[in-house]
């Protein structure tokens, strides 16, 4: 999205600030930080940049640098994120995805510690100062090619996860919805992922990939249970987050998903679609992608919980409040706190899309009945009503 104006400005203000806070970071070759994440890019696939986020010193707050599931529930702001992330210098050394180079297996250790652990850091040259951000990950801050790495203290790894690291039987889907089910984050199961801690066959895993995954593993796993329950009621569920703003329509018919992503753009409808029906799809989202994934996880998630299963048609507005992309965590926190607003439920579909319509409009100024018409689950609710008949 073209931010212009005020908000533009606003952009600008956060992404100076942040590179006069980060050029502190640029200034040692050398320093023990403390590790709260690994990150695996996806450039020059097999061969790709892993990295391990770190402070240049030790401190005890480095959790919070990489904590999409705590931003969220604090409601942090973009200047907050972007002000965490670009307090670490992203270690890099290039490893092969399926035969991984030793230094790995630190980022391993730090991806599946607890809490974040002290590594000491040897570069091959001071760290440049750059702040990169995008639509799939965190931003990131100052990045240097590394020499040497080394743990600086033990890392506490939970039995739990040190059980699935050591089974290499197990696969990673079970680790992934076990895990998951004792209170470990999606947030770090991701970063476990990517690094090749879980599974069978075991290897690196850009870490946009591995988000993505996660999200598709939950989802998938939550809707094996909720493809079983009743068909719940009309309603709909509005909320939003850092000017993501989510418009869930539940209708009461079994499973089925479409997302819609729009720019707020006055007298302009330029948006995105993917759906699925009941049995889910068998090729990837390419349109929505990773967006797509984080919002189906928080649908099934809510949909197991409340035992009840819809047919959901999601619209995302995204508005010039969102003046900096922050990665993908960002819409399944905007979905979920949307799905934790206390529903309106209708009495027919009638009324709740006439509400629907009027909402957008009076929010954002948008007219969705183009979007409602080219919508294909509402299209296959028309064939259904016409076959019955």
């Amino acid at each position: 999205m073209l931010i212009k104006g005020v908000k533009y400005k606003e952009k600008e203000l956060i992404l100076s600030s942040a590179l006069i806070r980060a050029k502190p970071l640029t200034q040692k070759e050398s320093f023990t930080g403390t590790a709260p994440a690994p990150f695996v890019g996806r450039f020059g696939y097999p061969f790709v940049n892993v990295g391990i986020l770190a402070p240049p010193r030790h401190d005890e707050d480095a959790w919070l640098y990489d904590a999409p599931g705590h931003w969220a529930k604090t409601n942090t702001g973009i200047r907050e994120v972007v002000d965490y992330r670009t307090r670490m210098v992203n270690s890099r050394f290039t490893s092969n995805v399926k035969q991984p180079d030793k230094l790995v297996e630190i980022a391993q250790d730090v991806a599946m510690a607890s809490k974040p652990v002290d590594i000491d850091v040897s570069l091959e040259k001071k760290p440049s100062l750059n702040i990169s951000t995008d639509q799939w990950v965190a931003p990131m801050g100052p990045q240097a090619r590394l020499k040497q790495l080394q743990l600086a203290t033990n890392p506490h790894i939970s039995t739990k996860v040190q059980k699935y690291f050591d089974d290499t039987d197990a696969l990673a889907s079970e680790a992934v919805t076990e895990l998951y089910k004792h209170s470990v984050d999606e947030n770090a199961l991701s970063r476990m992922l990517s690094v090749g801690v879980f599974g069978k066959k075991r290897k690196l895993v850009p870490t946009r990939w591995s988000i993505t995954a996660t999200d598709d593993i939950l989802a998938n796993n939550f809707l094996e249970k909720v493809r079983e329950q009743e068909v719940g009621d009309y309603a709909t569920y509005f909320g939003s987050y850092l000017g993501n703003y989510y418009l869930v329509l539940f209708f009461p018919e079994r499973w089925s998903y479409e997302l819609f992503e729009m720019y707020v753009k006055p007298g302009v409808l330029e948006f995105s679609t993917d759906y699925e029906e009941f049995q889910g799809r068998k090729n990837y989202a390419e349109t929505c992608a990773g967006g797509y994934y984080t919002v189906r996880m928080a649908l099934a998630e809510h949909m197991m919980k409340n035992k009840r299963q819809n047919t959901a048609l999601v619209l995302r507005f995204i508005t010039d409040e969102y003046v900096l992309p922050l990665g993908v965590w960002v819409t399944r926190s905007a979905a979920r706190k949307a799905l934790e607003s206390k529903p309106i439920t209708f009495a027919s579909k009638e009324l709740m899309l006439t509400y629907a319509t009027h909402l957008a409009r009076k929010k954002f100024g948008v007219d969705i009945v183009p979007i409602l018409e080219k919508s294909k689950i509402m299209k296959e609710k028309q064939k259904t009503i016409i076959n019955f008949i």
